[in-house]
C-alpha cells in the first residue's frame, strides 16, 4: 500500500525534475498534480512497487511532453505513418536505480548531496543548513557525489551520448541497484 510519505517524499522531487524541463514556472505546480492525478488514477496497473519511481518519473515525462505538445500549434498526421514506439525512460529508470544508492551514502555526504542536487539548494544554503563553511559544503558535495558515482557504476553500465543517457543495464539484473 503506497503511504502519504510516499508522496510527500517524492513532491519536493518531481518538482525538482518538471522544473528542469518546464520553464514556465506557473506551469510546474499544474504539471505536478497532473502527474499525482494521473498515478493515483492508475496506481492499480503498478505490478511491483519496487518500480513505482520509475513508473512515477514516467508518468511525469509523458505530462511535460503532453504539455508542450497542447502549446504548439500542430499539424493532421496521415494515417499512413506508423505510431513509433516510445524511446525507453532511461533517465526515470535510473533515478528509482539512485535512491538505494543515495540511502547508502555515507551520512554527511548524504546530506549534502541531497540538500544540493535533489532539493536544489544553492552550496551557500547547504553550507548553511548543515553548518559549515562554504569550502566544506563544496567539498562534502563533491564527495557524495564521486561516492555515488563510484556506487553507480558498480551496479551499472551507463550508456552516455550528446543528449546525456541514452541507455543503461545492470550489471547484475537479479541484484539490481543495490551498494555491494
Amino acid at each position: 500500500m503506497i503511504t502519504s510519505d510516499f508522496w510527500t517524499e517524492h513532491k519536493v522531487r518531481l518538482r525538482n525534475y518538471i522544473s528542469k524541463h518546464v520553464r514556465d514556472r506557473n506551469a510546474v505546480d499544474d504539471i505536478l498534480q497532473d502527474v499525482f492525478i494521473k498515478a493515483h488514477t492508475n496506481l492499480h496497473t503498478v505490478k511491483s512497487h519496487g518500480s513505482l519511481v520509475a513508473w512515477l518519473y514516467r508518468i511525469a515525462a509523458n505530462v511535460i511532453a503532453d504539455h508542450y505538445r497542447i502549446q504548439k500549434p500542430s499539424e493532421e498526421i496521415s494515417d499512413e505513418l506508423a505510431a513509433l514506439e516510445p524511446d525507453p525512460d532511461f533517465i526515470g529508470d535510473l533515478a528509482a536505480c539512485l535512491q538505494p544508492l543515495i540511502d547508502n551514502l555515507p551520512a554527511p555526504y548524504k546530506a549534502a548531496l541531497v540538500l544540493s542536487e535533489i532539493e536544489g539548494l544553492t552550496q551557500k544554503e547547504v553550507a548553511g543548513r548543515l553548518g559549515l563553511s562554504l569550502s566544506g559544503a563544496k567539498s562534502r558535495v563533491q564527495r557524495g557525489r564521486e561516492k555515488l558515482r563510484q556506487s553507480l557504476s558498480e551496479c551499472c553500465d551507463i550508456e552516455t551520448g550528446s543528449n546525456g543517457i541514452v541507455g543503461f543495464e545492470l550489471r547484475d539484473p537479479k541484484r539490481g541497484c543495490r551498494p555491494r
